[in-house]
C-alpha cells in the first residue's frame, strides 16, 4: 500500500546508480530535485561488472573509478544542499542495484535512459529495462537531452489509466508529487481501438468503451482533489495507447508521466507491460513506474 501515515515522507530514501554517463548525470539532478522537496536522503551507487574484467589490478582500476564517480555525484548532490551516501559495489549490475535498494530500504530508484532516435528510441539498456522490470519500488527514468533542459520543477502530471489496479498504483504517487510541486494533474484513458477484436464501429460497443474510460479519468479526478490537488483536467483518446499518450505529452507540456505496473512473481514479473514500457522507451520526459502491491 501507499504510504499513509503523513509523519512519513513518501520518498526517504532515494538511489541513483551512477556510470558516469550524460544520462548517469541527468539522473542525479533529477534525484536532487526530488530530494531536496522531500528531505531525502540520496544514495549514488556505482557497480563494478565483474564479467567485463580480466584480472586483479584491472579490478582495482576498475573499482577506484567507480569510486571516484559515486564520489563526484555525492559532491553535487551536497553542494546543493541534499544528505548523501555513497556506495561501490561488485555484481551485475541490475542485481547489485536491485539488492543495494532492499538492504537499504530505498522508496525510489531514479535511473538515467539513453535519449535516442529512429529504432534505437525503443533500446532501454538491459540494465534499466531489469531494474524496471524486477524492482518492487517505484523507479524514474530521466533522459539526457542535447540542450541540458530539465523538466521540473513539475507543472503537469499526468497519469494514464485503464482502470485497472495495475494502473491506479500510480495514483497515490502522483497526487503525492503534485502537491510537493503545486502541479497539475492530467488523467488521460486512451481506448485502443487498434486493438479490438469487434467492430469499433458499433455505437454500442464504442459507448461503452468510453463509459469505462470516463470512470477511469473519474476516479483519478476524485482521488487527486480528495488528496487536495487543486486543479485536474480529464481527458479521452483513441487510437494506439503508448502513441496517445505521447502525443498527449507533447500537445499539454506534460513534465512528468506516472504509470502504474501490475504486481507479478516468477517469470511474470519479466512482463513489464507493452504500454508502460513502450512509453517509458519513447516518451520525451521523465516517466515515473509504480508497481502493483502484489
Amino acid at each position: 500500500m501507499w504510504p499513509s501515515d503523513e509523519s512519513r515522507r513518501v520518498f526517504d530514501t532515494i538511489l541513483v546508480p551512477t556510470d558516469g554517463s550524460d544520462c548517469a548525470q541527468a539522473a542525479v539532478e533529477y534525484a536532487g530535485d526530488l530530494a531536496s522537496r522531500y528531505g531525502s536522503t540520496v544514495h549514488a551507487l556505482s557497480v563494478v561488472d565483474p564479467r567485463t574484467l580480466e584480472n586483479a589490478p584491472q579490478y582495482e582500476q576498475v573499482t577506484e573509478g567507480r569510486r571516484e564517480l559515486a564520489e563526484s555525484a555525492c559532491t553535487d548532490l551536497s553542494e546543493a544542499g541534499v544528505s548523501v551516501e555513497q556506495a561501490v559495489r561488485t555484481d551485475v549490475p541490475h542485481t547489485a542495484i536491485l539488492g543495494y535498494a532492499e538492504e537499504h530500504d530505498i522508496d525510489l530508484v531514479v535511473m538515467g535512459t539513453h535519449g535516442r532516435t529512429g529504432v534505437e528510441r525503443f533500446v532501454l539498456g538491459s540494465v534499466t529495462e531489469k531494474v524496471l522490470r524486477l524492482s518492487d519500488v517505484p523507479v524514474l527514468t530521466v533522459k539526457a537531452r542535447d540542450d541540458g533542459a530539465v523538466t521540473f520543477p513539475y507543472g503537469d502530471v499526468l497519469v494514464p489509466t485503464d482502470g485497472s489496479p495495475g494502473a491506479g498504483a500510480a495514483v497515490g504517487p502522483a497526487v503525492d508529487i503534485a502537491n510537493r510541486y503545486d502541479a497539475r494533474i492530467h488523467a488521460l484513458s486512451v481506448i485502443d481501438t487498434m486493438a479490438m477484436g469487434v467492430d469499433i464501429r458499433s455505437h454500442a460497443v464504442l459507448e461503452a468503451l468510453e463509459e469505462s474510460a470516463r470512470s477511469a479519468v473519474d476516479t483519478i479526478e476524485e482521488r487527486a482533489r480528495a488528496g487536495s490537488v487543486s486543479t485536474v483536467e480529464t481527458a479521452i483518446r483513441h487510437g494506439s495507447p503508448y502513441r496517445g499518450i505521447r502525443s498527449y505529452v507533447e500537445e499539454h507540456d506534460v513534465d512528468l508521466v506516472v504509470m502504474g505496473t501490475h504486481g507479478r512473481s516468477g517469470i511474470e514479473r519479466y512482463l513489464l507491460g507493452s504500454v508502460t514500457e513502450k512509453t517509458v522507451r519513447t516518451s520525451p520526459v521523465p516517466v515515473l513506474t509504480v508497481r502493483q502491491p502484489e
